[in-house]
């Protein structure tokens, strides 16, 4: 994959999956505008950052991107994992807004030079939990259902002006934001277990495959959910 004067911009590059992302792209030559409320220090050289909650306005976005854009990443999401009678309405609310409203937001502020590229890509990121009936999940499950059904109407929208709209669904992966289901070994353990690959993922297994999505590699895609999830998604083992 070759991303030499490829402008690409990652919301969420700070940490985690975006991170990973920053650094991938970084090493096959792209020019990487980064939003998010924190900086870091991992990094690499000529990173281009503005400091943003989309939560908030987020119209400063016109001054902060080059003219043409050739990729964006929405890497910003959330884990909610109560039981059902203890969600409350605000926590619906918020895993929307962060998840799926954040997202349309950041994509029409840089919809102009999506287009102005000529041809470009775009990647969401849903959850196994979207499709997959998991316990405690009901708030960020349908969430990620929203992120879902968004990739696919905006790849059908945006066909016309040569913008592939992808996801990736992963499972259980080892960041910041799940921390808390990884912070013992027992966990770590019972966590690798459930998965028919016998491990929980890494940052690097879902960046690579966003990087796929955004090159030339998969010019032909469009509109599709791509499943990381080490098999739980889709196979059942332990029969």
């Amino acid at each position: 994959m070759d991303f030499k004067n490829k402008n690409i911009l990652v919301v969420g590059g700070s940490s985690g999956i975006g991170l990973a992302l920053v650094k991938i792209l970084a090493e096959k030559g792209a020019s990487i505008y980064n939003v998010s409320r924190t900086n870091s220090q991992e990094w690499p050289e000529g990173v281009r950052h503005s400091e943003m909650n989309v939560l908030d306005n987020v119209d400063s976005l016109n001054d902060f991107l080059p003219e043409e854009l050739h990729g964006l990443v929405y890497a910003v999401g959330s884990i909610t994992l109560k039981p059902f009678g203890r969600i409350s309405s605000e926590d619906f609310l918020n895993d929307y807004q962060l998840n799926v409203i954040g997202a349309a937001k950041v994509i029409q502020q840089a919809l102009k030079p999506l287009k102005n590229s000529g041809s470009s890509a775009i990647v969401l990121i849903s959850s196994v939990a979207a499709q997959t009936g998991m316990g405690f999940h009901s708030s960020i499950a349908a969430a990620k259902a929203g992120v879902e059904g968004l990739t696919k109407s905006l790849a059908a929208e945006f066909s016309a002006l040569k913008i592939r709209v992808n996801a990736v669904a992963p499972s259980l992966t080892e960041t910041q934001l799940s921390a808390s289901l990884l912070n013992t070994d027992d966990k770590k353990t019972a966590s690798a277990k459930r998965h028919p690959l016998g491990k929980y993922g890494q940052p690097e297994d879902i960046a690579s495959a966003i990087a796929f999505l955004l090159s030339e590699e998969s010019s032909w895609m469009t509109g599709q959910i791509i499943n990381i999830d080490g098999g739980m998604g889709n196979l059942r083992t332990n029969l």
